[in-house]
């Protein structure tokens, strides 16, 4: 008894250290895998990196939305795509020379813009909600006078109404303190540090139109958890598949004795 069971083991135990772990279809399963996962992981990450654009909010007067040095993902859009309630960063050297500016669309081409009627900003008549002001605060710190807005300009705002330099803030200005679409490069759809997540979609612009709809962060997201979980559970098929080889052969030798 004691030779056959000799005999019977120890190729099983020579054959684990040199041949690959596991079986032949679980080794091309685990090797298709990681490189689906790979492709995943990667492509997440270099699809992100072509859309959006990485950007340090050097200001508080986007809070509370976001805060002084947070760091929000925006996506890369074309001026015309922008819509009321979007948060955007432009550059405009009447306002700010070398550096992007964040701020709020609360008005478009077409429309006429004031404050405040009843404490609410007024955009085309209608009293506009903006839930994402601070609680207790006014639409507008001073009322100001009503801004018609050209064609292919905006009007913004800083969430943050007492301490904004915002459009009220140039209203003598040659342009009235409106923004060409053009000077927009990009629109904020989440605060990636710290990990506030995506921007709500004002709703109470909804009344004057469509709001924009958001990029595809999430999908993004999630390419990169999926390529990072089959990467991880394609190389772990290898020493899984070794530590239950190591336990069957333990098993088998004790039951042969």
């Amino acid at each position: 008894m004691g030779g056959e069971s000799a005999i019977r083991t120890a190729p099983r135990s020579g054959g684990a250290g040199k041949g690959p772990v596991g079986s032949k279809a679980g080794q091309r399963l685990s090797g298709l895998a990681v490189a689906l996962g790979l492709v995943l992981f990667l492509g997440g990450f270099a699809w992100g990196a072509v859309v959006y654009l990485p950007y340090t909010v050097p200001t508080s007067s986007m809070s509370p939305t976001i805060n002084v040095g947070d760091r929000v993902l925006a996506q890369r859009v074309d001026g015309s795509d922008i819509r009321r309630g979007d948060v955007v960063v432009f550059k405009d050297k009447t306002w700010v020379t070398g550096t992007s500016v964040v701020k709020r669309v609360v008005a478009v081409g077409g429309d006429t813009v004031s404050c405040c009627t009843k404490g609410k900003l007024t955009v085309n008549g209608k009293q506009i909600d903006e839930p994402y002001l601070a609680e207790g605060s006014l639409a507008e710190i001073t009322d100001f006078p009503a801004v018609k807005v050209p064609k292919g300009r905006l009007f913004l705002l800083g969430d943050e109404r007492q301490g904004s330099l915002d459009s009220t803030a140039h209203l003598t200005d040659a342009a009235g303190g409106t923004v060409a679409v053009g000077a927009v490069t990009a629109r904020v759809d989440a605060v990636a540090w710290p990990m506030n997540g995506m921007l709500e979609r004002p709703t109470g612009f909804e009344a004057l139109g469509a709001l924009s709809q958001p990029g595809p962060l999430r999908t993004n997201v999630a390419l990169v958890i999926a390529g990072a979980v089959l990467v991880l559970g394609g190389a772990a098929y290898g020493p899984v598949a070794k530590r239950v080889g190591r336990s069957r052969t333990g098993t088998e030798s004790a039951g042969a004795r």
